[in-house]
């Protein structure tokens, strides 16, 4: 037998925000009377937000879709203009917010007050991002990365960054605005876990032949591990279930590396763990057995043994571990 391998990283899987705003919206699920919603997924993995409504709460992406009941803020957060909607129309309002993205908010708003250009690390179009954008009273600037900054024109700016990014980045935007000589009042929002999870991948990428990366197609932390993993070299593959996984992909491989993004419940990770070990298992064995056939494949003039498995009128056939028996005249 070939041995295989299939390494987790040390961190991986629901961080404590995602686990809350799961953990707040089952709870108002089974104690609350009228209709329970989430103002667009309340996460980014699939699987979770179909059991969720199979629970009764359901998703909408307006709030003029609701009719009366609650409303859960997902994790990402959103402006203040909609928290003002919601009051407006009655709903009653549980923010399951991100602890580490509520901070990102309070902190812009705190620079947006003092009247300075507030910088947002991230990318322009995530929820989270255009949430804290809510917070800048106006005075919001996002960018991707340090490539994109143009001239900036005031002499002091702040920057916060959204929760997923990768510290590099962060510190990449700070070293272009301060080549530029403006002050900067940085203050670093990136989730301390993220970064935990991003370096636990990069690490265990450089060790393993595959890397496997499980979560949401739309989850943003999860296709950062994606791209982290695929910067070192290692084949990667982005999966949200177990049934993605491909054969192929561990053909001539023995040690294959497997993290998941913060929205990936533990289930499907071990599923896909799982999953992985047998399509280990299936490709390896065969590929064993293959070679061992090559390896016993008998040459013209070699002295081999065997056993002798039956013997005919005219001939005895022999084993001697190839992919048929030997046939020698009686």
């Amino acid at each position: 037998m070939i041995f295989i391998e299939v390494r987790l990283a040390n961190k991986a899987g629901f961080c404590y925000g995602v686990k809350r705003a799961i953990d707040l919206a089952l709870t108002t699920a089974r104690d609350k009377e009228g209709n329970v919603y989430t103002l667009g997924p309340l996460i980014h993995n699939p699987q979770v937000v179909r059991d969720l409504a199979g629970q009764g709460i359901k998703e909408i992406n307006d709030l003029d879709e609701a009719a009366g009941g609650s409303v859960i803020i997902r994790s990402h957060g959103v402006g203040p203009e909609v928290i003002q909607q919601a009051k407006d129309k009655g709903l009653h309002i549980l923010d399951a917010t991100c602890p580490f993205v509520a901070r990102a908010q309070r902190v812009a708003c705190e620079m947006a007050e003092q009247g300075i250009p507030v910088y947002i690390l991230g990318d322009p179009g995530h929820p989270e991002v255009q949430g804290i954008l809510g917070w800048t009273l106006g005075k919001g600037i996002v960018t991707e990365n340090a490539d994109e900054l143009s001239r900036v024109d005031h002499p002091k700016v702040g920057v916060v960054a959204q929760t997923t990014q990768p510290l590099a980045n962060y510190e990449k935007l700070l070293e272009a605005l301060q080549r530029q000589g403006v002050e900067v009042d940085a203050r670093n929002t990136i989730c301390h876990a993220t970064g935990e999870r991003q370096r636990a991948a990069l690490e265990l990428a450089k060790e393993v032949e595959v890397m496997v990366v499980v979560g949401g197609r739309n989850s943003a932390n999860t296709k950062k591990l994606a791209k982290i993993c695929q910067e070192t070299g290692t084949p990667t593959y982005h999966v949200e279930s177990a049934e993605e996984l491909r054969e192929e992909w561990f053909h001539g491989h023995r040690v294959f590396g497997l993290t998941a993004g913060a929205s990936t419940p533990d289930a499907i990770i071990e599923e896909v763990k799982r999953r992985m070990s047998e399509l280990d298992q299936m490709t390896n064995d065969e590929e064993g057995m293959n070679e061992a056939m090559e390896v016993k494949a008998p040459q013209t003039g070699e002295l081999v043994k065997g056993v002798v498995v039956q013997v005919g009128t005219d001939e005895v056939l022999v084993d001697i571990g190839a992919k048929s028996e030997g046939v020698i005249p009686l």
